[in-house]
């Protein structure tokens, strides 16, 4: 099926949402087992103790602690307004930052990083004019040090939604910044995954919204999000590539079918490039990614640098870094949500 749709369903009793686009799983969110600091979380935390040779320090949340990439200019037992960035690790404490952002469907507020900015995929200079009223008027008032940006999301939505939003999320922002009496204390909530696919998924507007228990299974969710819990990836012309995350990093193995031709190489190692990110990003897998790649002649590396560099540019979090003297590729890419074996494993059979 051509077009975007957006599925609100519930599994195992909950949250769980999907984007399918023209008929593959392009997004996929589905709420964690108990109290885990969702990603966007704010606290009032305390610092704690600086960590040596890492450059930060950990800080006192409620349940636990964070770790915050920052020292200078924080004393022990100072209060201070964190945000949870990504998923901790096993073990490891919950990576945090004082760079606050309250972000809803239209705006974001920026706490610390003043000005009002319009999203640049909106071209169109007078919607341009009536959002810069828009932040210009919802802003009067408020502190120098607050920052508002309008997302892309503007573009076609109702004047007194964006408005609304502004309002809200300043509101929201003034509140918190004023909240640092006390201790460690969770002031606003990650958003769970029906909040997070209508803040986030609704631009460009889907075809369709499906709402209804069961929407998983109709458009076959359920077997896709199976397919994603297998480290195998088919891929055309008979090959496929071999997912598999390690205790170090994110191992992926590049294999072509039963042509072994340079040409049926780069063919099946182009496939493999442009779904990457979107095997990465599924599958919940971030940190250190090797990659593979089914042997080809070195002239066409340069190819598969682009397709490479294209695949990977809606993922800002990611960082190519190259080929290896050994022929592997390497790049980083952010942990940004848990991995889906930990969050779905025992959910579909």
């Amino acid at each position: 099926m051509k077009g975007r749709i957006v599925i609100l369903d519930e599994i195992a009793g909950r949250q769980a949402a999907a984007l399918i686009v023209d008929g593959q799983l392009d997004e996929l969110a589905i709420d964690p087992v108990g109290d885990v600091p969702l990603p966007g979380a704010i606290y009032r935390a305390v610092a704690d103790r600086p960590v040596k040779g890492q450059g930060g320090l950990f800080v006192k949340l409620p349940e636990g602690s964070g770790f915050l990439r920052q020292v200078s200019g924080i004393a022990p037992g100072q209060r201070l307004l964190v945000q949870v960035t990504g998923p901790a690790e096993p073990g490891k404490a919950t990576p945090v930052t004082t760079r606050l952002l309250f972000k809803s469907r239209f705006a974001i507020i920026t706490p610390g990083a003043p000005g009002l900015n319009i999203s640049r995929r909106i071209k169109d200079d007078d919607l341009r004019a009536d959002l810069a009223d828009m932040a210009t008027e919802g802003m009067v008032g408020a502190s120098e040090q607050l920052g508002l940006i309008l997302r892309s999301s503007c573009d076609g939505a109702e004047a007194d939604a964006v408005t609304e939003d502004i309002a809200a999320m300043r509101g929201l922002a003034e509140a918190v910044l004023a909240d640092l009496a006390g201790g460690p204390e969770l002031l606003v909530d990650g958003p769970g995954a029906h909040d997070l696919a209508f803040r986030d998924w609704l631009d460009p507007a889907p075809d369709d919204a499906v709402m209804d228990p069961g929407g998983f299974a109709i458009h076959a969710v359920d077997d896709q999000i199976s397919a994603l819990l297998n480290p195998h990836v088919t891929l055309p012309g008979g090959g496929h590539m071999m997912v598999e995350p390690t205790r170090a990093l994110i191992s992926v193995d590049v294999n072509t079918g039963a042509d072994t031709s340079p040409a049926a190489a780069l063919k099946v190692n182009i496939a493999a490039a442009r779904d990457l990110p979107r095997q990465l990003r599924l599958r919940g897998l971030g940190g250190q990614v090797v990659v593979d790649f089914a042997p080809m002649a070195k002239k066409d590396r340069a190819i598969l640098d682009q397709v490479l560099k294209a695949a990977f540019k809606g993922d800002g979090e990611a960082n190519l870094a190259g080929w290896t003297t050994l022929g592997l590729y390497e790049m980083t890419r952010k942990r940004d949500r848990l991995p889906l074996a930990e969050v779905a494993q025992g959910l579909f059979a």
